[in-house]
């Protein structure tokens, strides 16, 4: 029969419910990156955007479609990770503006499509030069294409139909607007994990409700190098409730919205009692949500993880420190970078980048944390940038600058320039410079079979990686890596960094001087235990 109109109590099912899709679909959606190398996080990104605006929808109790919409805008802002991440919030937060003229708590079949529209035209206008072939052009197409039927549509399950179909032919068209997709044989990932994200939506209109699946221990080591992932589920939650309406009650239900909230999920149904265990860090959500079935027979919580009561004064708080003039945030991954970066005055590390793309929040947090009058950010990554530029914009109380750093070693070079005693705009000028006199290389290792830029890969292969371009790719490491050198160093080379991984031997490290060298007999070499994973070397050319 279909339903007509979208209630507050509909929304937030469809959107969690599009949210749980895509965390379970994630690794289907990394492993569309265009590089084949082993750190696509298109589908990490974006999943844990649209998970952190659910779980700040979830806990909003107000009977307001807007205020329900603003929440999800603004935790969605805040969980955005990496460019597509940051894309997909805005996207929420174009729904929210749609329904700034609404009057009422029931979206109509054309106030949803409004929204719909309004959400793409937000997402682009977040994007200084939008690229089509990316999920941008799903999501217009998509609006474009559905609202041209809209007459056609006698309920909301008819446009959503419709609206799915048109993504997904948008998506599907995506190599043929964008070459470097046809090229690696892949559709826009950020796109692909757009049209998940709408299929569990209309999976809830039909009732199909998902579980979210529990994250892997490599997922769960991932997040926890994030800044805002220190503090995992420390709440052991059990209780044992009686239903009030056992007949009716949809164990499904309760256990999409349980799952949102930690993880060791169990929810075991027998006739009129339902016992649930769950790990979160908030507990008092969990029984909110599980009381509206009936009434507690037994409850259990034990806080399993007390964290940082050492660091504290006598009163329970952080002692004070004096306001600087100016600080330095830079996102780092690999101890021995992360270490060398502080020793070159970094103030604050924010740990992820290639592994772990740091969300909005992550950067306001650790802007604040810093507590100067002048703050520079170093992303040191360019699916960082977005993120790192939409936290500048929500602190206030300091001026923040983002410089476009894209790799490791360009936040490495840009580091030799800062001067605390010079103002913002010379450090500025000078750092970016810096940046772009610098040559970046990496050498990594490929997770597929494709052709990329006319160089041929095959899975496993060393592959060389200058300036975010593929130009090697071959079967021994040295081999990849002395091309790279070959393409990098000339007569005017007079630095060469290496940043060695933890897959690197000691006796191939001792050999990196004398290969240079051999190329330019001027040039200083300098090398560093990173300590990274994936990238057995990152290197800067000055």
């Amino acid at each position: 029969m279909g339903v007509r109109s979208i209630s507050v109590a509909l929304l937030k099912t469809m959107v969690m419910n599009g949210a749980i899709n895509l965390k379970n679909n994630h690794k289907e959606i990394d492993q569309l990156n265009v590089f084949p190398v082993p750190d696509g996080d298109t589908g990490t990104n974006m999943s844990m955007t649209v998970m952190s605006g659910v779980r700040e929808m979830t806990a909003c109790e107000s009977s307001s479609i807007i205020e329900v919409a603003k929440v999800l805008s603004r935790g969605a802002l805040m969980g955005a990770r990496g460019n597509s991440g940051v894309i997909l919030s805005q996207f929420f937060r174009g729904v929210y503006v749609g329904l700034k003229d609404i009057q009422h708590n029931e979206l109509s079949i054309e106030e949803f499509m409004n929204c719909l529209e309004s959400g793409c035209q937000i997402a682009y206008k977040a994007v200084m030069e939008p690229v089509e072939g990316t999920i941008l052009t799903v999501v217009r197409e998509a609006a474009e294409n559905t609202k041209k039927r809209l007459a056609e549509f006698n309920t909301i399950d008819d446009l959503m139909d419709c609206y799915i179909k048109e993504a997904k032919k948008a998506l599907e068209n995506t190599p043929n607007l964008l070459p470097v997709l046809k090229e690696a044989g892949v559709v826009d990932s950020g796109g692909a994990g757009f049209c998940k994200i709408i299929e569990g939506m209309i999976m809830a209109l039909k009732g199909n409700m998902l579980e979210a699946a529990e994250d892997n221990k490599e997922e769960k080591k991932s997040a926890a190098a994030s800044v805002d992932a220190e503090i995992k589920y420390s709440y052991c939650t059990e209780f044992i409730l009686e239903l009030r309406k056992p007949e009716v009650f949809d164990e499904k239900v309760l256990k999409s919205s349980l799952s949102l909230l930690g993880d060791s999920l169990v929810v075991v149904k027998d006739d009129k009692l339902v016992k649930v265990h769950v790990h979160t860090n908030r507990p008092g959500k969990a029984l909110e949500t599980a009381q509206k079935y009936g009434e507690f027979t037994s409850l259990k919580i034990e806080n399993m993880k007390l964290q940082h009561s050492e660091l504290k004064d006598g009163a329970g708080q952080e002692k004070p420190q004096p306001r600087k003039t100016f600080a330095l945030v830079a996102v780092c991954f690999g101890d021995g970078i992360e270490s060398t970066f502080k020793d070159l005055g970094v103030d604050y590390v924010i740990e992820g980048g290639q592994t772990m793309n740091p969300s909005t929040e992550a950067f306001v947090a650790a802007i604040e944390k810093v507590n100067a009058e002048n703050v520079i950010v170093i992303p040191n990554n360019s699916n960082v940038i977005m993120a790192a530029n939409q936290a500048a914009g929500m602190v206030k109380n300091c001026r923040v600058e983002v410089i476009k750093a894209k790799t490791i070693a360009q936040g490495y070079a840009s580091l030799m320039y800062f001067d605390p005693e010079a103002d913002m705009d010379t450090n500025l000028a000078q750092m970016t410079e810096a940046i772009e006199n610098v040559t970046s290389g990496e050498i990594t290792y490929s997770i597929r079979d494709t052709e990329i830029g006319g160089v041929k890969i095959t899975a496993n292969d060393y592959m060389g990686i200058v300036n975010g371009e593929i130009v090697v790719s071959t079967k021994k490491r040295t081999d990849a890596l002395k091309s790279l050198l070959d393409s990098c160093i000339n007569k005017e080379t007079q630095v060469v960094t290496f940043f060695y991984g933890k897959d690197v031997a000691k006796d191939e490290v001792s050999s990196l001087e004398e290969i240079c060298t051999s190329m330019n007999s001027n040039v200083d070499v300098e090398i560093i235990d990173g300590k990274q994973d994936i990238y057995s070397y990152i290197i800067a050319v000055e």
